[in-house]
């Protein structure tokens, strides 16, 4: 093999993140956050009307989205147990990818971890709190030693809120491991396509130097 070709073998380093543990972990970031967008699409029906629609929204709604809620905190140990498994899981994957992290990891996976974390605090000050306030009922109690107290209709809104936020919270960590895809493959586009010149410049110089030799040779014969 011509050692001008193994010299840029070795100059290219493979970017972390493609092939190995960086697709599995990849895969361990991508799995857990398209399971929590699923639940939330299943909670969409119930937080259109509150949000997304200008029509008064009924007293006969409240109630049933109220049982719906209740009987989701009130649902058996292992759901919320699954439930917290996927989010380590999604943990797991972001620190085997940033493990000895280089530029491109720092980037779009410390982006992506940063969006993890604050969907993890929406998850548990907004919505897990939420679901005791209406398993409790204690609707329009003030909060330490605020005066505010927020009823029965803007507690149910602001849950409807949190899914949504919580929603494209995991949508951009989506977007941020696409485009780390995207910029890694364009790279490894990049550097077949520069080992490819190199290839055919040293068969070039090859081809040169090897009609060179023919020719001095004749000469030293005549």
């Amino acid at each position: 093999m011509d050692p001008s070709k193994v010299s840029i073998f070795k100059t290219y380093e493979k970017p972390r993140g493609q092939g190995g543990s960086g697709s599995f972990a990849t895969f361990m970031i991508i799995g857990p956050v398209c399971f929590f967008l699923g639940m939330l699409f299943s909670s969409f029906p119930y937080d259109y009307p509150l949000l997304w629609t200008s029509e008064v929204t009924p007293d006969a709604y409240y109630d049933q989205l109220e049982t719906h809620l209740k009987f989701l905190h009130a649902s058996p140990p292992i759901i919320p147990r699954i439930l917290h498994i996927a989010i380590s899981i999604g943990f797991i994957g972001f620190f085997i990818k940033l493990f000895k992290p280089s530029e491109a990891n720092l980037l779009f996976d410390g982006a992506s971890l940063v969006l993890y974390v604050v969907g993890v605090v929406v998850y548990i000050t907004n919505i897990v709190k939420g679901l005791r306030i209406v398993t409790l009922g204690v609707y329009g109690v003030p909060e330490g030693s605020s005066d505010l107290a927020i009823g029965r209709e803007d507690s149910l809104r602001v849950m409807a809120a949190s899914n949504t936020i919580l929603a494209l919270v995991l949508v951009g960590v989506l977007v941020l491991q696409a485009g780390q895809w995207y910029a890694e493959r364009k790279e490894q586009d990049e550097v077949e396509k520069f080992e490819k010149e190199q290839e055919e410049k040293n068969a070039t110089k090859g081809q040169k130097s090897g009609g060179h030799v023919t020719r001095s040779s004749s000469k030293k014969k005549q």
